[in-house]
């Protein structure tokens, strides 16, 4: 317990070590993208879905690992691959936790299978199922960004028919929104940063980048604006506070990620709880007014 709380050592980490400086750079870069997307994701009730991408994303990862390519580009295109087949397939409501049970399970067993013929280090298969953001290089970094990039210019190119087509789909489908070509551009989007998530969290455990701070945000706001802002923060204090916590006791960023992740959405549920309940008192204390209660008379 000292080495998590030693705050020197941290310091030094972060001033000194190029490496460590970068890591937070493309943590900071993918919380932007993954709390704007989320509110949307969990709006859209796709955290099932982002979890099936990630699998595809660990097959892809451990295919890359097993060619000799770099990990990043395997999960990219394992998670592009996921989302188009779970927004081509998927479409449906009926048929869409089907489709990503599918999904998931072959991924998943196809990635146990690559990682098992990968006879290399085996940190490097430890990374893709829990994260390796300290690995991140300049390179590496350039890729976050530009992705980052292309997903936030493609999202506020769609974002307000999206937005529509989320908060009420058959009003849209109605309006002669184009809510099928939305859904499948959307996962994609949802798929690339699934994709840049494995990096910092890993395939097991991306959900807690994607979908836990934007649920703990629609939990104490119903805008969708302030919910996305909200969402960010809530990213970002995870994400960063992670890596942070995680440097000088040097154990697993994404361990630290998900704890702070629970913790603010623990900490939301009790805030909406509260108001809530403030609110029901305040109605049940509100004395009725005369006219209705001589009218029951």
């Amino acid at each position: 317990m000292d080495n998590l709380f030693d705050f020197e050592k941290t310091w030094l980490l972060i001033t000194e070590v190029q490496g460590v400086q970068t890591a937070l750079l493309a943590a900071a870069v993918l919380a932007v993208v993954a709390g704007i997307l989320g509110p949307l994701i969990v709006m859209r009730r796709m955290s099932f879905a982002v979890h099936g991408t990630s699998e595809l994303a660990l097959t892809g990862g451990a295919a890359a690992l097993l060619l000799g390519v770099g990990v990043e580009y395997g999960a990219l295109a394992g998670a592009v691959v996921a989302a188009l087949l779970l927004g081509i397939l998927g479409t449906r409501d009926a048929d869409r936790d089907s489709v990503i049970g599918v999904i998931l399970s072959f991924g998943l067993g196809m990635g146990v299978l690559l990682l098992s013929l990968y006879k290399g280090r085996s940190a490097n298969k430890f990374g893709i199922l829990t994260g390796q953001i300290i690995t991140i290089d300049s390179t590496n970094l350039t890729m976050f960004v530009v992705a980052s990039a292309a997903i936030l210019l493609v999202l506020a190119l769609i974002y307000r028919p999206l937005l529509f087509a989320s908060v009420d789909r058959n009003v849209a489908v109605a309006r002669g929104v184009p809510v099928s070509l939305l859904t499948v551009l959307f996962s994609v989007l949802a798929g690339v940063a699934t994709a840049l998530s494995v990096q910092v969290v890993g395939s097991l455990l991306v959900v807690a980048m994607m979908v836990t701070p934007a649920a703990a945000a629609v939990r104490i706001t119903a805008s969708p604006w302030k919910a996305t802002v909200l969402s960010i923060v809530f990213a970002e204090v995870a994400a960063l506070g992670g890596i942070v916590l995680s440097l000088a006791p040097g154990l697993p960023v994404s361990a630290f990620v998900t704890a702070i992740s629970f913790l603010i959405y623990v900490i939301c549920r009790i805030v909406a709880w509260a108001r809530d309940r403030r609110s029901d008192v305040r109605a049940t204390s509100t004395p009725e007014p005369v006219g209705e209660l001589l009218s029951r008379a």
